[in-house]
């Protein structure tokens, strides 16, 4: 899509504006070692991880006929938490969502985070104003966004041919599909390079290369 056809952007968090995997797999490896279960490294993470997460949970050893799925769940956001006011944004995610912001183009959040985390998180790195409006999830299980995204679309009255959907994971190619909008991933997030290469959507390095696909698209 062209530069000159974008009106909206839906921007994933985790993973394309905030640099949060090291954070994850640090979390996520405290559960599996109280649990005895195999430490992730950096590759098998992004080969293994996906939405939803309690599939990914159980693809890394969790018996949920011993505990509940809300335990581990509930227990990586306390670990998460620890660490997430410390964890930055891309580098080039400041300069990013100012070139939409000079474009005139309107920018929203589209997260699997809790809502309320959400705001938080986005609040205390100083980039709010950049965000017509941010949306998260109702709890901590992260299940997916697609409704999520189906309702601002129809609450904004956006009109999804003129809209990009933005993210790192393969759930956010399937967003975009579901609800009519144009994907484009990122491949430094939470996800290998060819698990996105898979879904037909652009997948390009940085947002830098971003900018430049959209202005040359």
């Amino acid at each position: 899509m062209n530069l000159s056809r974008v009106q909206s952007v839906l921007w994933d968090w985790n993973g394309t504006l905030l640099n949060d995997m090291q954070l994850c797999i640090r979390s996520m490896n405290r559960l599996l070692s109280k649990r005895n279960l195999p430490l992730l490294c950096r590759d098998r993470y992004l080969d293994v991880f996906g939405f939803p997460v309690k599939d990914y949970y159980q693809r890394l050893g969790f018996d949920f006929s011993r505990e509940a799925f809300e335990i581990p769940a509930e227990e990586f956001i306390l670990h998460y938490n620890e660490g997430i006011d410390q964890v930055p944004l891309f580098e080039d995610a400041w300069e990013t969502l100012c070139f939409f912001q000079q474009q005139g183009i309107r920018q929203y959040i589209v997260s699997a985070m809790e809502h309320r985390a959400l705001e938080s998180s986005v609040s205390k790195r100083g980039i709010l104003p950049f965000f017509s409006s941010i949306h998260g999830i109702a709890n901590n299980l992260a299940f997916g966004k697609s409704s999520i995204a189906q309702e601002l679309i129809q609450s904004q009255k956006l009109e999804p041919e003129y809209c990009i959907f933005i993210g790192d994971t393969i759930h956010d190619a399937e967003v975009a599909a579901e609800t009519g909008v144009k994907g484009i991933l990122i491949a430094r997030g939470h996800q290998h390079p060819n698990r996105l290469n898979q879904t037909g959507n652009p997948v390009l390095g940085s947002l830098s290369e971003l900018q430049l696909f959209l202005q040359q698209a």
